[in-house]
């Protein structure tokens, strides 16, 4: 068991890897970056809703987005095998302040069209499905094994932190600037990851040897015949699928249970996303400290979070949702944290980008999906709105529930030992790109 430690010795240990001057960079970029995203993220729906005045309209637009991820993550994986890992992400962290800075002129102009918006969030999304991969594969070649479970930690709070921040500062400057200036803030914000990843010292990543140009589905074959072959790979893979096509999708049902089950309107709806959000913080500082996760730490909270999906369809109080948000947003990040973790520390080296687009796939290619089955079945499955959206989130949690018997009935029958630990790599640096 670890001893206690004292506070400013805590909070140093929580935060270790930041000690790694490339991850510290990159790390301080994301910070700015993603902030920037969440601004634009809600001048965008309030622009797409003054056009429109569609929330379908607004839906679609989210479709249009992360459909790239569905239909490229796989080979995004094998480019992330193949080509370097830190001018992959400039190359697309580029072209994201290209897309922003096109639709703050457009907007500023007033020249801005829906179509053109739907064009825009194609490109961004499909530039997001060929970064994600090399993005979460990039992680060990910065900071090694050893404190890999810590960065993925930090990057979870880093983006749930974010996620809090960003929307509240987009507020006030639509209030007070307009839409554009989101638009053009967060163009200017991308310049922080892209100056972080310039001034790396590539002689200190911890690069892996990059994979042959051949046949992209002799590639995508062998990361799917490795992840096969690999029980745990195979339960987290089954869980994921499940609770990242409707467990994570639990955001698009919030406006509506805030609406219809509580009885609230934006000022209560902001109160569950926010206290959602600050229980992701938490568990991602938990998990900071905690150091690595395990397989019974992966089931149990996707286990968990399936339970508070249950409670939070049947609570009819504001703050008792808010508190059963604040426990899911804990759980919620512990599961998510612990897979990639468990993947990356698993994961051969030269397979590891294939088998983490088979991550970005199940957890974000796989939201066209699920917002399109839950937004159905909270319109279609009762005339009463208060019905339908509680059986559409209990709906959601038997699915997720499934999901996980699923993985659990596959772990017991592949012998649920102890997962082999695969994967490991030398901790020298590597030669410069």
């Amino acid at each position: 068991m670890r001893p206690p430690l004292s506070t400013f010795r805590a909070v140093t240990h929580a935060f270790r890897s930041l000690r790694n001057r490339n991850y510290r960079l990159f790390w301080s970029g994301q910070l700015v970056s993603l902030a920037g995203t969440w601004m634009q993220d809600v001048a965008l729906s309030w622009l797409v809703l003054s056009l429109t005045d569609s929330p379908a309209a607004l839906g679609l637009t989210m479709t249009i987005r992360f459909l790239p991820a569905l239909l490229f993550s796989l080979y995004s994986g094998v480019l992330a095998d193949r080509l370097p890992k830190r001018r992959t992400i400039l190359v697309t962290q580029a072209i994201q302040l290209m897309v922003a800075l096109t639709l703050a002129v457009l907007t500023s102009t007033e020249l801005v069209t829906v179509g053109l918006i739907y064009v825009l969030a194609a490109i961004r999304g499909l530039v997001d499905s060929v970064e994600g991969p090399a993005r979460q594969s990039f992680v060990p070649e910065m900071v090694g094994t050893a404190d890999l479970p810590n960065a993925v930690a930090l990057n979870s709070m880093l983006f749930n932190g974010a996620r809090i921040v960003g929307p509240a500062i987009g507020a006030v400057v639509i209030s007070t600037l307009g839409m554009a200036a989101c638009f053009y803030i967060n163009a200017a914000s991308f310049m922080a990851t892209i100056g972080a990843l310039l001034a790396m010292r590539t002689g200190e990543l911890r690069l892996v040897p990059r994979a042959s140009r051949d046949s992209s589905w002799r590639q995508l074959s062998e990361g799917f015949r490795y992840a096969r072959s690999t029980p745990e790979v195979v339960v987290i893979f089954i869980v994921m699928g499940m609770l990242g096509a409707f467990g994570y999708n639990f955001q698009t049902l919030l406006p509506l249970v805030a609406k219809y089950l509580l009885g609230e309107g934006a000022s209560g709806l902001a109160l569950l996303t926010t206290t959602m959000g600050a229980g992701s913080v938490v568990a991602g500082l938990f998990v900071a400290y905690q150091g690595r996760p395990t397989l019974r730490l992966l089931l149990g909270s996707a286990g968990a979070f399936v339970v508070l999906l249950v409670f939070v369809a049947l609570s009819r109080w504001t703050v008792v949702t808010a508190v059963l948000l604040f426990v899911s947003g804990i759980v919620g990040v512990l599961f998510m944290t612990t897979a990639n973790t468990r993947l990356q520390l698993d994961v051969p080296d030269h397979l590891r980008g294939r088998v983490m687009g088979i991550y970005v796939l199940l957890f974000i290619g796989t939201t066209p999906i699920g917002s399109y089955l839950i937004g159905f079945l909270a319109e279609h499955l009762s005339s009463d709105s208060v019905v339908g959206v509680r059986g559409t989130v209990l709906c959601m949690a038997g699915l997720c529930a499934a999901g996980l018997v699923a993985g659990l009935l596959y772990h017991r029958r592949a012998g649920g030992g102890p997962p082999v630990e695969t994967g490991e790599y030398a901790e020298t640096p590597g030669e410069a790109e």
